[in-house]
């Protein structure tokens, strides 16, 4: 193992047991070194890595801090790599939403609030007004954030917004070229909102099946 793969699981086993808990500072570099056996060049490479995943917060001039370790900061950084997506792997991220958002959607009808169903409503009415491909997309991602938010699971929230993006194009590409895009987008989202606000969970997980599926479904017949 390389002597910097040493430090970052050293510096992991650290955290995990709870020896550095979120919000900590970590021991000066030269005590850290001394603790582990390493130099502090292996512990340096390390803590640069690891602050790059967002797991390390390096401070100027104050030191090294664990960060909050929350689910959304330190899934940005699987939205980074997810950024650099091949448009020949569209198909795949429609798989994984398909897999994703019909959880989130059955997680949602069993906790959606009164407010919650009326701001999403609010959202689908909107988008019906809505003039180009990219306005309907804009509605589109800001539906599907609230179904992550109204699941009560960050985690999920966070893999649904990540994975959303690199299908952006390929639904802007929808709405200029099928005709009725708009309007089964939005019938789409009232029949996942009746689930929602009716309360059942199998519903939902249905209709966004469906919604996601229909995307898919209209790119393999295109491509």
């Amino acid at each position: 193992m390389a002597l910097t793969d040493e430090a970052i699981l050293r510096i992991k086993e650290m955290i995990l047991s709870g020896e550095l808990k979120p919000g900590e500072r970590l021991p000066r570099e030269a005590d850290l070194a001394e603790t582990l056996g390493l130099s502090r060049n292996s512990l340096r490479e390390a803590v640069r890595a690891l602050a790059l995943i967002n797991i390390l917060d390096v401070r100027q001039g104050d030191g090294t801090y664990v960060t909050s370790l929350d689910p959304n900061l330190l899934l940005d950084a699987l939205t980074f790599v997810v950024d650099f997506h091949r448009d020949d792997s569209v198909l795949e991220f429609l798989r994984v939403r398909r897999i994703l958002e019909p959880a989130a959607a059955a997680m949602a009808a069993e906790l959606a609030t009164d407010d919650e169903i009326h701001a999403m409503q609010l959202i689908i009415d909107a988008s019906r007004g809505a003039e180009t491909p990219e306005e309907v997309l804009a509605f589109d991602i800001e539906f599907h954030r609230h179904i992550g938010t109204v699941s009560g699971n960050s985690v999920l929230a966070s893999l649904i917004e990540g994975f959303s993006a690199p299908t952006n194009r390929a639904r802007v590409w929808r709405g200029r070229t099928q005709a009725d895009a708009k309007e089964r987008t939005a019938r789409e989202h009232q029949a996942v909102l009746d689930a929602l606000a009716a309360g059942q969970p199998d519903i939902a997980h249905a209709a966004m099946v469906t919604h996601v599926a229909g995307v898919e479904n209209w790119l393999r017949m295109v491509r």
